[in-house]
C-alpha cells in the first residue's frame, strides 16, 4: 500500500508565509492577503512551531528571514509556482483553450478541407496540441472505436455504429495519367478509352467499399482492369503514375496542385465516387478540447461541396 504522508501544516500556511517573505511586513503582507494582521501572525507562529524553527526575526523596526526562513522559501517557491500553473492549466483545459487531440487523415483530406481546418484552429486555439498522422480508413475505425484517437478525416462505405460522422465532401473521380500517356490530352476520358492501360491501386483491406466501388466502374464500363501495383498511401501512387507505371484514380479537389510529370482528366460515364468524412466517437461527454476541434471544422466545412 503507498505511504499516506502526513504534512504538518496546510497550504494556506505557504501563501501567508511567502507574502510575509516577500514583503518582510506583517501589516502590508495581512492588507495583500485581505486578513487580520493578529490573525496572520498566529498562522505564521502555527507554521513555526510545525516546523521547529523560527522563520523570522521580528522587532520594532524591521522584519527579517532567518537562515531556516531563507531555506524554505527557496523550497516552496517552486510548488506554490507548480499549483498556480497547475490551476490555471485545468481551467484552460476545461474551458476547451488547451489540451491534447489525436487525428488520423487521408490523403484525400491533405490535398481538400485539412490545411484550412488546421490554419484556422490553430489561429484560434494555439495552445491545444494537435498530433497528425495519415492512416487508412480500415485503421481509423478501429483506433476510433478504441478510444485512440480524437477524431478522424476517412471514407465510410457502411454504418458506423458508435461514431458520429459528419460529410465534408463527395465527389466523382477523374483518373491521373502520366504527362506521356497516348490519351493525357484529350479533355474528357471514359474507363473503356482506358481498357489498355495498368492501374496502380490500394490495397483493398484499407477502404474495401470504395475499392469495390472502383470494381464496380470497370464493370460497368466493361472493361476488366489490369493492375499494375497496389500501394498506400496515396502519394505513392501519384508517384508510380510519375513514373510511367501506370494510371490511378483522383478526384478533381486533389488535382489542383500536381506535378508537371502526371496529368488529371475527368471521366465520363461510370466513375468511382469518394465521400470525405469527419468522424468521432458517440459517446459524451466529449474532451473540450475535442470538442473545440470540432466546432472549427464545422464551420470551415460549411461551405465545402457535399
Amino acid at each position: 500500500m503507498p505511504r499516506e504522508y502526513q504534512f504538518p501544516f496546510e497550504l494556506r500556511h505557504l501563501i501567508y508565509f511567502q507574502e510575509v517573505a516577500k514583503q518582510l511586513h506583517f501589516r502590508k503582507a495581512a492588507a495583500t492577503l485581505a486578513i487580520a494582521q493578529p490573525a496572520l501572525s498566529r498562522q505564521i507562529a502555527q507554521l513555526e512551531k510545525a516546523l521547529g524553527a523560527p522563520l523570522f526575526v521580528r522587532s520594532r523596526r524591521r522584519v527579517e528571514l532567518t537562515a531556516a526562513g531563507r531555506i524554505f522559501s527557496d523550497r516552496i517557491d517552486p510548488i506554490l509556482r507548480m499549483l498556480s500553473r497547475t490551476a490555471a492549466e485545468l481551467k484552460a483545459l476545461a474551458e476547451g483553450e488547451a489540451g491534447h487531440v489525436r487525428i488520423a487523415f487521408t490523403g484525400l483530406a491533405m490535398a481538400t478541407v485539412l490545411p484550412g481546418i488546421l490554419r484556422e484552429f490553430n489561429r484560434r486555439f494555439p495552445a491545444i496540441r494537435l498530433e497528425l498522422s495519415e492512416s487508412p480508413t480500415s485503421a481509423q475505425l478501429s483506433a476510433l472505436h478504441a478510444g485512440e484517437l480524437g477524431c478522424g478525416f476517412f471514407h465510410p462505405d457502411a454504418p458506423t455504429p458508435g461514431l458520429r460522422t459528419r460529410l465534408l465532401l463527395r465527389e466523382r473521380n477523374g483518373v491521373l495519367l502520366p504527362a506521356d500517356h497516348p490519351l493525357a490530352r484529350k479533355p474528357v476520358l471514359r474507363l473503356r478509352d482506358l481498357s489498355a492501360t495498368p492501374w496502380v491501386l490500394f490495397p483493398r483491406k484499407y477502404n474495401a467499399g470504395f475499392y469495390d466501388r472502383i470494381l464496380a466502374a470497370f464493370s460497368r464500363a466493361g472493361v476488366t482492369p489490369r493492375i499494375a501495383e497496389e500501394v498506400w498511401p496515396r502519394a505513392n501512387g501519384v508517384g508510380l503514375v510519375r513514373a510511367g507505371i501506370g494510371a490511378t484514380f483522383m478526384t478533381p479537389s486533389e488535382a489542383q496542385y500536381l506535378p508537371a510529370e502526371v496529368s488529371f482528366r475527368p471521366l465520363q460515364g461510370a466513375a468511382p465516387e469518394s465521400r470525405l468524412v469527419l468522424g468521432w466517437r458517440q459517446t459524451p461527454p466529449l474532451d473540450a478540447a475535442i470538442a473545440a476541434f470540432l466546432n472549427v471544422a464545422g464551420e470551415m466545412a460549411a461551405g465545402v461541396s457535399a
